[in-house]
């Protein structure tokens, strides 16, 4: 039995459940909820770009900067970079590492209050629309092609990751991680002809990979069950992460995609630009829910209460033939401790073979599979506080972060977390990336090949989810992510839940002004 909360009684709940947590386990934590435990981490470092400055010469010395980021083991490619960063200017870096539940509380309370504790924040990109409406932040144009600090390049970026680097016509963003969802698929199960043949006479047609999500499903269904890695175990059809407060929503917006957006309905996705009515229980929505839930049958029941590491721990295990998530897992199946490497196809996410125009009210059939690419996910980077007293010397440190030499490195990478979406983290012909930089990371070459070809699918397809850029993003996708669950879990009906999420929705329309709100979901979409 569940019974239905307003917004506040939501974040109140979403609060009540950190506090909690942080009473009862006072320790930090071995593992946090978005990384892999079954792998270790490669050693490839990037190279140091910028020379140390000579004394007397240092450009922000006796400066201080604070920046504020999710915890990671030994502070991440902020940690890696700190020597460098101080060497180079005379500045001093201090991090400060929380949870993701933590992040946006602590960073929006700190701006609201002009408190200044932090100069920098490693910012999720759904929260660009509140912090340049509350004037929080400040655009970085006029340093960005400054001599003075370390060079990098906006253009460089693909389409798609590029378009939540600015807003309103300004550079926000400095670019760093590029976040998108992907199929992945064990490639040694496909190509296996007894699978092969199992498989055509139990469904009527070949395995191969899905192009859409019925044929995902039958996929999935079929090796559920199946001992996938030779321990004599069951393994199952797929592996997602579905808990509560652990980004398990951003599954359905991928999935959901192309059953709402489609060449005559590119934009109507979240809200009716016009009015801001709530669109998410469209036809094309609940249609997508049902089948999402449907997909929950052919993973582990433990799922439900899953992190994303836990997902990506049971896929790395060769305890799944099939995930949709983000970059990362690629790069971790490449990884020691991997029992995947070699094995791991990627792909564009599956499409459907109609989606429902919500503009004209009626399902359009395709010809060929609706495929729609995606941004999904925080694609984290770096935001300047407008009440930073060392706004230059920030920058540079950024700027550092994201400089060619460096992203090349990081973009091999599984434990830091950024995933490639500039041209040369793809290889020809798509990109003017090098085989050998992925190979010398330890990647196996066609595991790479498909990784970086369904990224730059994905990444340039003109069809793309719209991404939610508007004040309380943060707050409608907790109340998105809370009814998600309870579909999933079978609490509620999928036509339910996403009514449930309209009316959530609207409360926080109207709570934000929905004038207000409007102006900015139209200005997020560029009309």
């Amino acid at each position: 039995m569940t019974t239905k909360i307003g917004i506040r009684g939501l974040m109140l709940v979403m609060l009540a459940a950190v506090a909690c947590g942080a009473g009862a386990q006072p320790a930090k934590p071995k593992r946090e909820a978005y990384q892999a435990s079954v792998v270790n981490a490669g050693d490839i470092v990037p190279p140091r770009v910028v020379p140390p400055c000579r004394p007397g010469r240092c450009p922000f010395a006796g400066q201080q900067v604070t920046v504020l980021q999710v915890r990671s083991d030994k502070g991440g490619v902020l940690g890696e970079l700190k020597e460098e960063f101080e060497a180079a200017t005379g500045a001093r870096l201090t991090l400060v590492q929380l949870t993701h539940q933590e992040f946006f509380p602590t960073f929006i309370s700190d701006l609201t209050h002009r408190s200044g504790k932090y100069d920098a924040a490693i910012a999720g990109a759904w929260w660009l629309g509140e912090l340049v409406a509350g004037n929080y932040i400040i655009p970085y144009d006029k340093y960005h092609q400054d001599p003075r600090f370390p060079a990098w390049d906006i253009d460089d970026v693909l389409p798609g990751p590029r378009a939540l680097l600015r807003y309103g016509g300004k550079k926000y963003m400095v670019a760093n991680d590029h976040d998108g969802q992907v199929l992945y698929y064990r490639r040694d199960l496909f190509d296996d002809p007894q699978h092969q043949a199992a498989f055509k006479q139990q469904y009527g047609y070949a395995l191969a990979v899905p192009t859409t999500w019925a044929r995902f499903r039958d996929a999935a269904e079929y090796f559920n069950g199946k001992d996938l890695n030779g321990d004599g175990a069951p393994d199952h059809g797929l592996s997602m992460h579905l808990k509560v407060g652990a980004q398990g929503m951003f599954h359905f917006m991928s999935f959901s995609a192309p059953f709402v957006i489609g060449p005559a309905n590119p934009r109507h996705y979240w809200f009716d630009p016009q009015t801001m009515k709530p669109l998410i229980e469209s036809p094309g929505h609940v249609r997508a829910l049902k089948a999402l839930v449907e997909l929950v049958r052919f993973g582990p029941k433990d799922m439900l209460g899953w992190d994303l590491g836990k997902s990506w721990d049971h896929f790395l295990a060769g305890r799944a033939a099939l995930s949709f998530t983000w970059g990362d897992l690629g790069a971790l199946a490449q990884d020691k401790g991997s029992q995947v490497k070699g094995k791991v196809g990627t792909a564009h996410l599956p499409g459907s073979d109609e989606y429902y125009a919500i503009a004209q009210q009626r399902w359009i059939k395709t010809e060929a599979p609706n495929r729609v690419g995606n941004t999904t996910g925080g694609s984290w980077a770096g935001v300047i506080s407008r009440d930073s007293k060392v706004p230059q010397a920030t920058y540079y440190l950024l700027a550092l972060m994201a400089h060619k030499a460096k992203s090349v490195v990081y973009a091999t990478r599984g434990w830091d977390g950024i995933d490639a979406g500039r041209h040369y983290h793809f290889l020809p012909p798509d990109g003017s990336g090098q085989l050998d930089a992925y190979l010398k990371a330890g990647w196996h070459e066609a595991d790479v090949r498909d990784y970086t070809k369904a990224y730059f699918e994905d990444f340039n397809n003109p069809l793309q989810l719209p991404y939610l850029r508007i004040p309380g993003a943060f707050s409608y996708w907790q109340a998105l992510d809370v009814h998600l669950a309870e579909a999933a879990a079978g609490q509620l009906s999928p036509e339910a839940a996403l009514k449930a999420t309209a009316v959530d929705f609207e409360e926080i329309t109207i709570s934000l002004g929905r004038e207000r709100q409007r102006r900015a979901y139209r200005d997020s979409l560029g009309l």
